[in-house]
């Protein structure tokens, strides 16, 4: 078996310790190196070619941020970030996947406790390893696109007819997908039917990508709390650590929170909220499943095209990872097929729809 080599950066001699002994003890991972800096690590880049990297934001002499955004630019490679929540930049792990990082974990306060999340850390190297050539790949290609378009112009005519009272939009989410919806939220009007989302992010990260998009949105973005009204203008993100589902009262629709098992390794899962709104939404919904490594959301979508919802899968053209839209597309669960160029128009136009 080819082991994959990962290098580990990260200004503390007690994580590095920690990790480097946990990830050795791993049949099909070795640790070809650390290191507690960017500019060691950038060394034993060149010297060690690791398959994928563990990078800490907050070090001495350059963050981690301005090293990634670096190593994307000159040297592009899957990078998970493993970094607290508390850092200066409220938003740093956010913006982390914005430049390219694959994916983040939540490094806990206390050194010792990183044993705790050893178990997500494995799970996430060995998925940016599966794809890391397409995925260097698709970034590389992407880079900058869907920020260099001009906003999306809708027809406020057309807006005031949108039906807000009785649609309801599900949207699932993995690996690029914090990119692809900050595209679909910057280029949505306010006056839309509530939009429900799942993003299989950690527990804390959530809330910022949540206030990240209410700076960025005419709409309303939180996070999720339980028993939330579910209101028009206003769109939930499932809290990381949680599944999202949605509970009618009456006419009504809440937000319920559910602390379940994991759902294809995640929690939130996609499929948990899409089976909900399948269920207490039926025909009244629609469904988007955008980029994704796995097949989380593929069923969940069936079941909501089934109940007569209508349904949409991101493309494989602007999918960063073409995992979890693919095996929906596979499944027969979409009824469109549709570029993330083009997702906000038809947010708008399926809206309308009677």
């Amino acid at each position: 078996m080819e082991k994959i080599k990962v290098l580990i950066v990260d200004d503390s001699a007690i994580v590095r310790t920690v990790l480097e002994e946990k990830l050795g003890n791993i049949k099909d991972i070795e640790v070809v190196g650390t290191a507690p800096d960017p500019y060691i690590a950038r060394d034993k880049i060149v010297k060690l070619e690791p398959d994928v990297i563990t990078l800490d934001i907050e070090m001495p002499r350059m963050d981690g941020l301005t090293f990634l955004q670096k190593l994307m630019t000159y040297y592009p490679m899957p990078v998970i970030i493993v970094s607290s929540v508390t850092t200066k930049d409220s938003y740093a792990s956010i913006k982390a996947l914005e430049i390219g990082a694959f994916d983040v974990v939540n490094k806990p306060g206390g050194s010792i406790s990183v044993n705790d999340i050893v178990d997500d850390i494995v799970m996430k190297i060995r998925q940016a390893n599966e794809v890391k050539d397409s995925y260097v790949r698709r970034r590389i290609e992407l880079d900058g696109k869907l920020v260099k378009k001009p906003p999306v112009r809708h027809d406020p005519h057309i807006l005031s007819n949108i039906a807000t009272t009785d649609k309801l939009i599900a949207i699932g989410a993995s690996t690029g997908g914090t990119v692809a919806l900050e595209y679909i939220f910057r280029n949505l009007p306010p006056n839309l039917p509530p939009i429900v989302v799942v993003e299989h992010m950690p527990a804390m990260f959530t809330r910022q990508f949540a206030d990240r998009l209410n700076e960025i949105s005419e709409l309303e973005v939180k996070e999720a709390e339980d028993g939330d009204l579910i209101a028009p203008g206003t769109v939930y993100i499932a809290p990381g650590g949680m599944h999202l589902t949605i509970k009618r009262k009456g006419a009504l629709l809440f937000t319920q929170l559910l602390d379940t098992e994991r759902v294809h390794f995640q929690k939130p899962a996609v499929d948990v909220l899409f089976d909900s709104v399948a269920e207490e939404a039926g025909q009244n919904a629609i469904g988007f499943l955008l980029t994704g490594m796995g097949k989380d959301g593929a069923k969940g979508l069936l079941n909501m095209r089934n109940r007569g919802a209508y349904t949409v899968a991101q493309d494989e053209r602007s999918s960063i990872v073409w995992g979890m839209p693919k095996t929906a597309v596979d499944l027969g669960a979409a009824d469109e097929v549709t570029p993330l160029d083009d997702i906000p128009k038809r947010i708008v136009e399926l809206s309308q729809k009677k």
